[in-house]
């Protein structure tokens, strides 16, 4: 596993504010206070990605806040990128005051002062966000080009900053099956999709190199994919079409960042991992094979039987009888 879970009900209560104060400080040194400091929670999910730190955090309204002499006595020379999932925060941060709810995102930089509080402190309501702190130096764009999105309202709900958030969001959920080996990967698909979605922002997007630019389009189009697999006519022209980009640049760079594998091939390979694992969920055992075959983009029964059998060894009816009778 990849992630490590700090909880304040694991010390004293009278020691669980300090604790949460030392935990925030292990990646930036801020002064927290808190109307709740005498029954204080919050606890705190860390994945280290390389030279990069995710964490999924949770806590009752706090004030968090980074003074100019903070930042002249230690400055580790970071960005911090939040995403909030539930609450809501008021951030004042490099001249610009924003208020953020669900689904938005900001950015920050450790060598300036910041001010973050919780929106609304009166209920003692928990505030739940992923955050992100890398090393200036990974993101490819220049930093006078990144101050102009410091403190701002940056949405998370559509193109590449919901592939973003979603990615982060997935991280946290999945951080129990990933292993250490993974980490490096998924740290570099992180900074690919803020670099891409920055520059986007920023429209700067040639300052991006060719790889970078190759990564996160072939994200992009996973992520199309896994939405449209039920389309039977979803092939690599549509694919490309929707992406705007030429069917041989899809197949070229699809190829290199995901192992060889063809674009068809990733196809195929979802569609019938989804339908395999349909096919073995009980509260499924009524449903017609057919129709989970044409669920997942197969419409012709004959097809899918003939696919089921070369990636699995048995027909679609073997598997479903074989895994139900397991579960009994």
């Amino acid at each position: 596993m990849i992630g490590t879970v700090f909880r304040t009900s694991d010390v004293p209560e009278a020691d669980r504010f300090d604790y949460w104060q030392e935990l925030v400080g292990r990646t930036r040194s801020s002064a927290l206070i808190s109307e709740h400091a005498a029954d204080f929670w919050a606890q705190q999910r860390l994945m280290q990605l390389g030279p990069m730190t995710v964490s999924q955090m949770s806590f009752r309204p706090t004030r968090y806040w980074r003074t100019p002499k903070m930042v002249r006595q230690a400055d580790p020379e970071l960005y911090h990128l939040t995403l909030l999932t539930d609450g809501g925060l008021t951030l004042e941060h490099a001249g610009q005051e924003a208020a953020f709810t669900p689904r938005d995102l900001h950015l920050a930089d450790s060598s300036q002062a910041y001010d973050v509080r919780s929106a609304d402190d009166r209920h003692g309501g928990v505030v739940t966000g992923m955050a992100v702190d890398f090393p200036k130096a990974l993101l490819p764009l220049p930093p006078h080009r990144v101050r102009e999105l410091l403190g701002r309202r940056l949405p998370g709900e559509v193109g590449v900053g919901a592939l973003l958030a979603d990615f982060l969001e997935g991280l946290n959920r999945q951080v129990g099956t990933l292993q250490p080996a993974d980490a490096p990967r998924l740290g570099t698909v992180v900074i690919d999709l803020m670099s891409a979605w920055f520059a986007q922002l920023l429209d700067a997007e040639t300052l991006l190199t060719p790889e970078s630019r190759g990564r996160v389009t072939v994200e992009r189009v996973q992520e199309f994919i896994r939405r449209h697999l039920d389309d039977p006519d979803l092939t690599p022209p549509v694919i490309a079409a929707a992406h705007n980009i030429s069917l041989s640049y899809l197949h070229r760079v699809f190829q290199q960042q995901a192992g060889g594998e063809t674009v068809a091939a990733w196809i195929r390979r979802r569609r019938l991992e989804n339908a395999h694992r349909d096919l073995a969920n009980p509260s499924l055992q009524g449903t017609p094979i057919h129709t989970i075959a044409a669920r997942w983009g197969y419409q012709r029964p004959s097809d899918f039987t003939r696919a089921f059998r070369a990636a699995y060894g048995m027909s679609p009816r073997e598997h479903r009888h074989q895994a139900l009778s397991w579960g009994k």
